[in-house]
């Protein structure tokens, strides 16, 4: 999870260097980069490209591709830290979603770390005038829609090869991104091929960590790994962005944080006292 935190986090800042390319579009190199990797890496391990759970691959790469898509937007509308933490809402989703379709039950007190975590993102909002509601929505739906992929790739666990449930998203990704080139498109120019592609190494790297530490543990459990990624993007988005941060903006970052973690540090904490229970039971 650690290696999937650094190098989505590299994927991200190569996103913010084609910010002038239409994100549908950038979704599309990605998906079609990340898609070649795939297709190398299913025919090294001997495994099927195509699968059996046809229904549960093509939801997740439709949710997948849909959280992808809005991430960039707000990616290239907003201050990379921002961007970064709004995203860090899928663990809830993740979470409160896992109830119906894993049935993993939440502690009562855990909603309460969860206003606390929303309550961050409604500082940020307030306080910093670059971030306009629209795009916040948008931050919220890929996360929202992010914590339905992570529950679909649970459910593959163990029916499906780890780089077939990746190669699933990349497809769905590539095929509705062409489309949308028809639409709006953009030559690339330069550096521009080399941040695309870039994006789309870094994020199947990424892509393909995540889904091993998904399949090998419980979604709310590597959730804590993932927030290393704020201390990078506050600070980048410092350095090569010019993207300051307020004393309030960085309280509703904190906050952001702190109710997700407490969240999943008390999830945690009860599973191991109910196994000791049920043990000495």
């Amino acid at each position: 999870m650690m290696l999937s935190t650094a190098f989505f986090f590299l994927a991200n800042v190569c996103v913010k260097q084609v910010a002038h390319i239409p994100a549908m579009e950038t979704v599309f190199f990605r998906c079609i980069v990340a898609g070649f990797i795939c297709v190398v890496g299913l025919k090294r391990a001997g495994a099927s490209i195509v699968g059996e759970n046809h229904t549960q691959l093509l939801l997740r790469g439709v949710f997948g591709t849909t959280a992808l898509y809005c991430f960039f937007l707000t990616l290239q509308n907003m201050p990379l830290a921002s961007a970064q933490t709004i995203q860090y809402l899928s663990p809830i989703f993740t979470t409160i979603i896992a109830i119906f379709m894993l049935k993993e039950g939440v502690v009562p007190v855990q909603w309460l770390f969860y206003a606390v975590a929303f309550g961050g993102v409604l500082l940020i909002e307030q306080v910093d005038e670059r971030i306009s509601p629209f795009y916040l929505s948008l931050g919220i739906l890929s996360a929202f829609c992010s914590g339905m992929a992570y529950n679909l790739v649970r459910s593959l666990r163990g029916k499906e090869h780890p780089l077939t449930v990746v190669f699933h998203f990349q497809l769905i990704g590539a095929v509705v991104g062409f489309a949308s080139l028809f639409f709006q498109w953009t030559m690339p120019t330069g550096w521009d091929w080399m941040w695309l592609v870039l994006i789309g190494i870094t994020s199947q790297l990424g892509q393909v960590f995540l889904t091993n530490a998904l399949q090998r543990e419980k979604v709310a459990g590597i959730a804590i790994v993932n927030y290393t990624g704020l201390i990078y993007a506050v600070s980048i988005g410092w350095i090569f962005f010019g993207e300051t941060q307020g004393p309030l903006a960085i309280a509703g970052m904190l906050l952001v944080v702190l109710g997700v973690l407490m969240s999943v540090m008390y999830g945690r904490r009860k599973a191991r006292m109910d196994e000791i229970h049920a043990t000495a039971a």
